[in-house]
């Protein structure tokens, strides 16, 4: 097929997904037109892969009409070899002679969208709505605005109670504290207001892309606020995207946004208000909601919002999430509290595979590209040593712990271990030493941890009891048998005071695990503490978990967090030390010879426990505060100091070997392979209430658990995936998360091979933007890698040579793809799961 009509065809396509017609029908009256304004005929559609570029402008413009019938956007549509960009300049002629604002240019493979009161065209991956383009023809950017537009103190405070400056107890400085805690008031501190302030002459110098480099607890969500509001006000947008990565990141965002901003915008969560979300002006997702089967592009037009938020940068735009990111089109403004100095001596383009953690120092480079920060310097960076001396943080006492285990592992050249990833599912992060998941969960090891951290641990200055704690481990299973060891030690040491309540597992395969965090956090978690009467501390000391409590997660009273496991990334390590630099007053109110005697005591540090060198390695020489020399002894002390046995077994981590064997008897029911098999698995998944709450919620390993469990290869059916994708015929492999999504309606169907590669050639283009003549070669190698294993044996053995034969990859095409030619494995490494694609 000539590369016209293949241009004609993606573009009409495109144009129709996105609800614009070229005939009257049901929805409405045409409303694409030729650049003369004639309606298009049937014939002239046919015709337009022969005649492509017949024009007086040597292009055909489409000419997109708005509901009224005026012209609208124009259409610039090129050869697929030819760049879209070739004619931009006759294109805004012809726009502005028309008096239209909107340009969008493409060649089938390649899209840009151009708002010629905005700045340069942008690559798009979707065609964009009639209705987003009248959102963002209300949007007036006017940088010059945003700029000077005066940010103080009082910027949120003024939006949360106009008056408040009025009121007597505000006037009186003795009362104004007290005045702003009992009002909520959000006060912006001078490193906050300097933040918005930088945004504003980086905006003032054309920039639209800006990233803050905060530490945790400096208040990120806030300044959020205070960003949109800026933007909003002074109408450089009316419509704002805020993504973040954890379901509980959410509601936090959301109900802070109302907090701050009720009174002047409206906040919506859009999983909740899907049929009306364009009403607000501040839209909170998650990246993960809408990253399953692209569902973003379904959902949303490219000029839907005029301002994306991503919070947490480098974990809500990593992987395929980026091309979430990219997707829209307008200001862009990152937050992370990973400091580009845990990037020291990175060579991103000799990344060992060796090297576990080189995967997310790449990421770490690719945000500060990605919001512009090339050299490395973000638009406003505020430490958390200047957190620390400016009285907003604290900084920990570290205590390096490490167990023969760890010695003997840290000086190998690797290890193996299974890791949970943010959705509670376990991946395997290979470092060479296989023996260490056996080794890790040895009982000896476990109890040895437990022992150290329980004798140097804080102890809470008000009741003396082991101060709130966080300890982070490598798995679910691991942290249930962690959960089990504490609370074992705790019975011994501090008889009747806890009863298995001392340490709570928080992981996602725990009912209720969200609720037991906040619990946590006010202090009522399993109750209050039997230490001291009328004393608000939680009963439960110790939440032990895997990564539900990393990020976002704000308990100012925590005194210990233990590193019970290796830490992968600097922005794991950076959150994790973050739960514990927030400051904190201890205070306790008692009766004191008849009357009321209040006691209060400042947090001054926490301890960082540390069993596994993470500190060294992302702090390379630190000067550790504590050295602690574990013990060998395997029994804990009771009450009075005597040992007490421990039994050397627990049941909970015991793995039943039967469990591990899966033999299927196909009998006749087994054998109905038919279109039916797929529906009449699902009735029950549907009916099932567990499963339902846990794909509502999405707590997907929970529902996949209890699906595997109840239902996956039952005598009833026998259903296993296998079955499923010869059922659906299916050309590669589905995954449970798949089958529930369409069971519940999440997705319409099961996409084939083919129609995931295009997507995912268009995710490519959306995260790298290459330029034109690239485009077809890049879309061809991309294609080959991921589904043919020899191609992919090939480039990376380097014997080129072999590609003479290979018809999916000739070797003249490999060697014009130039320097991309490094680009697409290491994106297919980082961001493609290629087992998708096997049959």
């Amino acid at each position: 097929m000539a590369s016209e009509a293949k241009a004609r065809i993606k573009i009409n396509r495109l144009l129709e997904k996105a609800g614009w017609r070229f005939f009257d029908d049901e929805n409405g009256t045409a409303n694409v037109t030729l650049e003369t304004g004639t309606k298009i005929t049937q014939k002239q559609v046919d015709a337009f892969g022969e005649d492509f570029e017949a024009s007086h402008h040597g292009f055909l413009d489409f000419l997109l009409l708005d509901e009224k019938g005026f012209p609208f956007i124009v259409l610039e549509a090129k050869k697929e070899e030819k760049s879209p960009l070739d004619g931009k300049e006759q294109a805004r002629t012809y726009a502005r002679s028309q008096n239209m604002r909107f340009i969008i240019l493409s060649n089938g493979n390649l899209h840009y969208f151009w708002d010629l009161e905005r700045g340069s065209p942008e690559v798009i991956t979707e065609f964009p709505t009639c209705s987003s383009i009248k959102h963002r023809q209300a949007f007036k950017p006017n940088p010059k605005k945003l700029a000077d537009e005066t940010v103080g103190s009082d910027y949120i405070a003024i939006s949360q109670n106009p008056t408040f400056q009025k009121d007597p107890r505000w006037l009186d400085v003795k009362e104004r504290d007290a005045f702003v805690a009992d009002q909520g008031l959000r006060i912006l501190r001078d490193y906050q207001i300097e933040s918005v302030q930088h945004l504003q002459a980086s905006a003032a110098e054309g920039n639209d892309r800006f990233l803050f480099e905060m530490a945790t607890g400096t208040g990120k969500t806030l300044v959020s606020a205070a960003v949109i509001k800026l933007f909003l006000k002074t109408g450089n947008a009316k419509r704002v995207l805020f993504l973040v990565d954890r379901l509980e990141l959410e509601d936090q965002a959301y109900k802070n946004f109302v907090r701050y901003l009720k009174n002047d915008f409206i906040t919506v969560i859009y999983k909740e208000n899907r049929s009306d979300w364009r009403k607000a002006e501040i839209v909170v997702t998650t990246v993960q909601s809408l990253t399953f089967d692209n569902k973003y592009m379904r959902l949303f037009s490219p000029t839907d919002f005029d301002l994306i938020i991503s919070d947490e940068a480098h974990r809500s735009i990593n992987g395929n999430s980026r091309a979430v990111f990219e997707y829209f089109v307008g200001y862009k403004l990152g937050l992370t509290a990973t400091p580009k100095d845990y990037l020291k001596h990175i060579d991103p383009d000799a990344l060992s595979q060796r090297d576990p953690r080189a995967w997310e120092r790449r990421q770490l480079l690719d945000t500060y590209k990605t919001f512009g920060c090339e050299s490395g310097e973000p638009t406003y960076r505020f430490s958390l040593i200047e957190g620390v001396k400016g009285g907003y943080l604290i900084n920990p006492i570290v205590a390096d712990a490490r167990t023969d285990i760890t010695t003997q592992l840290l000086s190998e050249k690797g290890y193996a271990v299974m890791v949970e990833n943010d959705e509670g599912e376990e991946e395997e992060q290979v470092f060479f030493q296989t023996q260490f998941e056996r080794k890790f969960f040895s009982e000896k090891t476990n109890q040895i941890i437990c022992k150290t951290f329980l004798r140097h641990a804080l102890r809470d200055p008000i009741s003396g009891e082991v101060g709130k704690s966080i300890v982070f481990c490598v798995s679910q299973k691991h942290a249930s048998k962690i959960t089990q060891i504490l609370n074992q030690f705790a019975d011994a040491l501090f008889p009747g005071k806890y009863n298995s309540d001392f340490a709570v597992q928080i992981t996602s395969n725990i009912p209720d695990a969200q609720q037991y965090a906040v619990n946590f956090s006010n202090n009522n978690l399993k109750g209050h503490t039997r230490f001291l009467d009328a004393y608000k501390t939680s009963k439960t000391r110790v939440c032990v978990t895997v990564g539900m409590m990393t990020t976002g997660y704000d308990c100012q009273d925590i005194l210990n967090l233990a590193m019970v496991r290796p830490i992968f990334s600097p922005t794991d390590f950076i959150q994790i030390k973050g739960r514990g630099t927030r400051t904190f007053t201890f205070s306790y109110t008692q009766k004191v010879n008849g009357r009321q005697q209040e006691t209060q005591i400042k947090k001054e540090h926490f301890k960082l426990f540390d069993f596994f060198a993470n500190c060294e390695y992302f702090e390379e020489k630190f000067d550790y505060d504590e050295v602690i020399k574990l013990p060998i002894e395997s029994s804990p002390p009771t009450g009075d100091g005597t040992p007490r046995s421990i039994a050397d077994e627990l049941s909970v981590y015991h793995v039943d070997p039967i469990k591990t064997f899966e033999v299927t008897v196909v009998g006749p029911e087994g054998m109905r392979i038919d279109r039916e098999l797929f529906e009449a698995f699902s009735k029950p998944l549907k009916e099932d209430k567990d499963i339902a709450d846990a794909v509502t919620n999405e707590q997907w390993e929970k529902a996949i658990q209890i699906l595997r469990e109840r239902y996956e290869n039952k005598p009833e059916e026998f259903v296993t995936l296998e079955k499923l994708m010869r059922a659906e015929q299916m050309d590669r492999r589905l995954t449970w998360k798949e089958v529930l999504q369409r069971a519940f309606g999440l997705i319409e169907g099961f996409k084939s091979k083919d129609a995931l590669l295009d997507e995912e050639f268009d995710k490519f283009v959306a995260i790298h933007k290459p330029d034109n003549k690239y485009v077809l070669l890049i879309k061809n190698y991309l294609k080959a890698y991921i589904t043919d294993e020899e191609i992919r044996k090939i480039v990376g053995s380097g014997e080129f040579a072999q590609l003479a034969t290979n018809p999916k990859l000739p070797l003249a095409d490999y060697k014009a793809l130039n320097g991309w030619r490094e680009v697409v494995p290491a994106y297919v490494k980082d961001y493609v799961a290629i087992n998708t694609y096997l049959q």
